[in-house]
């Protein structure tokens, strides 16, 4: 294979020269260069040289999945304000050979569409105070997609943790308020807590529960103080890691890995992914199991991305009925627009009108690649009579070739065949002219505007 950009990195990062390194391999500088410039393939000699000097796995060396970072180059030149157009020629040549440069566009777009935003909102005049267009609640979002949501310096602590405290499933809220009683002096009380779930006193050492949770949301709300008390430091560590804008979001930041690693903890990696494969990732089935809601056995399967042992690589998304989207994490190659909304004819939306269904769809991108999603509604009472609930739509899903390994998928084609639905990332974005359904024009395409001619399209190219 050809990995030429992967193995100049490697060598970057260990900061050797090429001489050196034909050094290390026992070949030619001059055959080092050409393995750095793609002019020579990556024999399997030398990557197990490569592997055995360097301690890194064969799949280093692999072929990236460019899927998501095309998608966000290619919004970049689809921004109107940008004005750019780039052949899919030249986009697959960017992100292919020069990754790190593709993805340095790309942050500096997003820079600059704050920067842009932020003069809206001071020539506006709202009073606003503060004035970043990012809200630190899509930086966390984004620190862990750009990980693929998987946090390997929390998910294997805590795994251990729960081998030590041998959590058994029916029995981890029973262990959790064992464990925070003998190791940190927390004694935890069910409480009236009216719209708060948990409130942790450290002078005191109480831990308050709302009685109104369920068994498994206390499990995680006991875990994620837990977490804070055990990998303190290294939740801090990850957090201070990132330049995030301010000090609230590295608030929030340490309270996402808080709960991740809750996740983790509940939820023990091997002993998860080893019944999810069991039972062919049903996730009715495994929410029984372990005593834990249709969305927290969702979230959990869009972390499983360990090497060596990955589960089904999952994006997971929560929206509500107006289409926003409150939560979205991905270990794929799919790719959550921030221009111009989702796309209606996603599955996601439909649930809303089977509640408690699980509905599925094959969906392919203008791209052509396919997947396979499922989506089901969720719905949560937090209070009393004539106190409002909350609705959500849960959606996941993966690529097409990996639905089989999926419940769902039984008694769909799955082949080249497929029924698919065709949708796109956003119609600001969408490059499918004749889509009826859409609700703006796409970014930087002609209009065909007749005065005398009607049409089934609400925004008809110009030819």
């Amino acid at each position: 294979m050809f990995a030429g950009a992967r193995l100049r990195q490697l060598r970057e990062s260990r900061s050797m020269t090429q001489s050196e390194l034909a050094r290390l391999l026992a070949i030619s500088p001059s055959y080092v260069n050409q393995l750095e410039h793609n002019g020579r393939p990556l024999t399997l000699p030398v990557l197990v040289k490569l592997t055995e000097t360097f301690g890194v796995d064969a799949d280093f060396f692999a072929q990236q999945d460019t899927v998501r970072l095309v998608a966000d180059v290619r919004e970049v030149f689809a921004d109107e304000g940008v004005g750019g157009a780039i052949s899919a020629a030249d986009l697959d040549e960017l992100t292919t050979k020069l990754p790190g440069v593709a993805g340095t566009l790309v942050a500096l777009h997003r820079r600059y569409r704050e920067a842009r935003e932020n003069i809206a909102v001071l020539v506006s005049e709202q009073g606003l105070d503060r004035t970043a267009a990012q809200l630190p609640h899509e930086e966390i979002r984004d620190w862990f997609y750009q990980r693929q949501n998987h946090v390997a310096e929390l998910d294997e602590p805590a795994e251990q943790l729960a081998i030590e405290l041998r959590l058994r499933t029916g029995e981890v809220r029973t262990g959790l308020v064992a464990a925070l009683r003998e190791r940190h002096g927390v004694r935890v009380v069910a409480d009236d807590l009216g719209t708060d779930q948990h409130r942790f006193e450290p002078r005191g050492r109480v831990l308050r529960l709302s009685s109104t949770l369920r068994p498994g949301q206390a499990a995680f709300r006991l875990a994620s103080e837990l977490a804070l008390m055990e990998t303190g430091s290294v939740i801090d560590r990850l957090a201070e890691s990132h330049p995030f804008s301010d000090d609230t979001a590295r608030r929030l930041a340490r309270i996402a890995l808080a709960n991740y690693y809750a996740g983790a903890l509940v939820l023990p990696y091997r002993v998860f992914l080893g019944a999810a494969e069991r039972y062919r990732y049903d996730i009715t089935k495994l929410s029984n199991h372990f005593g834990v809601g249709f969305e927290s056995i969702c979230h959990r399967l869009s972390t499983l991305q360990r090497p060596g042992t990955r589960g089904v690589p999952f994006s997971f998304v929560r929206v509500d009925r107006a289409g926003n989207i409150s939560k979205r994490q991905s270990a794929t190659g799919f790719h959550f627009s921030r221009v111009g909304g989702s796309c209606p004819l996603w599955i996601i939306y439909e649930a809303f009108s089977s509640p408690g269904r699980v509905l599925t769809q094959i969906a392919e991108l203008p791209d052509g690649k396919k997947y396979f999603w499922l989506a089901r509604t969720v719905h949560r009472a937090t209070g009393g009579h004539g106190e409002p609930d909350k609705t959500f739509a849960i959606g996941l899903g993966c690529e097409l070739r990996h639905a089989s390994r999926l419940v769902y998928s039984d008694g769909l084609v799955l082949g080249s065949d497929a029924a698919a639905t065709p949708i796109g990332m956003g119609c600001k974005v969408c490059e499918r002219p004749t889509c009826p359904q859409r609700a703006f024009p796409a970014i930087g395409k002609p209009l065909q505007v007749p005065e005398h001619t009607s049409s089934y399209l609400p925004y008809p190219p110009r030819d």
